[in-house]
């Protein structure tokens, strides 16, 4: 659940991308935002970049996109914005399945271990 050696540094590269585009394309909004959203992705991309509940703040940077474009409206909405929204929510998304990695608040706090289920059937 938590990888170590290349793939926990692959996730944590992977955070820090996810986070910094949502930081970036919220500070690049931060004339039109109000103050709790602004605060909202700044708590998002710190608690992901930290690997803190990493799925659903991925998720949730997922939402932040999708809202922030779709809050641009159409006039003001460019090829380039489409596609940097999209690639960051594929991003996004592919660290929700993948998890936080070794490197991460996650693996501190919950540790890795195997979990037998005593019910289940051993081959």
């Amino acid at each position: 659940m938590f990888p170590d050696g290349w793939p926990g540094c692959a996730l944590v590269l992977l955070r820090a991308s996810v986070a910094l585009t949502i930081l970036l394309q919220g500070y690049s909004r931060h004339g039109d935002l109000s103050v709790w959203r602004l605060g909202l992705i700044v708590a998002v991309s710190l608690l992901l970049a930290g690997g803190i509940f990493t799925p659903v703040f991925a998720l949730l940077a997922i939402a932040i996109e999708i809202i922030g474009l779709s809050a641009v409206g159409s006039s003001g909405v460019t090829a380039a914005d489409v596609v940097m929204v999209v690639s960051s929510s594929l991003a996004a998304l592919a660290l929700a399945l993948l998890g936080p990695g070794a490197y991460s608040l996650d693996a501190r706090r919950f540790g890795r271990r195997v979990v037998d289920l005593p019910f289940a059937e051993k081959k």
